[in-house]
């Protein structure tokens, strides 16, 4: 009898499906991440622009690279279980994480995350880490990932890519529970540093970032069809005078794109 009714209870037990085991250890929160993040990421007084402690980040060498094996130990398979914030929020963890690696690999020795390229391959090509079972490099994460398959052109104020001229490194993990809040935030940051966007001289000058990747800025996603639309959204940021914001949500204003700085994002230098 005993045994009928442990039997009876294991059938009773559904199984968990394969997106509950592709999950299972894996943590979503990426807690070790946002301890490093919160320990050597400042933001500057105006809070639109953070600083990075690389020499912090190095002296954090062994943590950060559990943080990158806990990245590299997802499985393709683990991933095509995860749902799309959380395939987003891992990409993006993944790109800034391997960034700082990229670093520290020179780390101090640079002056520029360029420093690390040469005439043959680009600092963005170089295989240097595993995700999702192979080789990969950060080209292939923001263009071959979260560019191709999310239509999310606020990325571009999420990946990091440890220059002067790049929307800041938020001092914490991206999470699929936030994600949407946290894209905004950057955005909005990005788009209030005056030393990166603004209205000056009759017309909007903006970063860089808004001709190398228009066309993400183009395809629709939050009523974009232009980068002007883009600048309509964030004409309270943009400028704190009154018809200027006017003149950017009637897309009346021309455009130009100002110099990037390449220079390394350190607190330390």
């Amino acid at each position: 009898m005993q045994r009928r009714h442990a039997i009876a209870c294991l059938i009773a037990v559904p199984l968990a499906t394969p997106s509950v085991w592709a999950q299972a250890g894996f943590d979503h929160q990426y807690t070790a991440w946002t301890a490093l993040l919160k320990k050597h990421v400042r933001w500057l007084p105006d809070g639109k622009q953070s600083q990075v402690n690389y020499r912090g980040f190095a002296a954090d060498r062994a943590a950060l690279g559990a943080v990158l094996s806990s990245l590299s130990a997802v499985s393709q398979a683990q991933f095509d279980g995860f749902s799309k914030p959380q395939q987003m929020a891992f990409l993006i963890n993944a790109y800034n994480a391997f960034t700082v690696e990229l670093i520290l690999s020179a780390y101090p020795k640079l002056k520029s995350i360029k420093d690390l390229g040469s005439l043959l391959q680009s600092p963005w090509k170089k295989k240097f880490f595993t995700l999702l079972g192979e080789q990969r490099h950060l080209d292939w994460v923001e263009h071959e990932q979260l560019r191709s398959n999310y239509a999310e052109p606020r990325i571009h104020a999420a990946v990091n890519c440890a220059s002067i001229g790049c929307p800041a490194l938020r001092d914490e993990a991206f999470t699929a529970a936030r994600l949407e809040a946290q894209l905004e935030d950057g955005m909005r940051r990005f788009m209030g540093d005056r030393t990166r966007n603004r209205v000056a001289n009759g017309k909007a000058e903006i970063s860089s970032i808004f001709k190398w990747f228009r066309e993400d800025f183009e395809k629709g996603h939050l009523g974009f069809k232009r980068v002007e639309d883009m600048l309509a959204r964030y004409a309270e940021q943009l400028s704190d005078v009154p018809a200027e914001q006017a003149a950017l949500r009637q897309r009346s204003l021309s455009i130009s794109h100002l110099d990037y700085d390449w220079s390394l994002n350190d607190l330390g230098r």
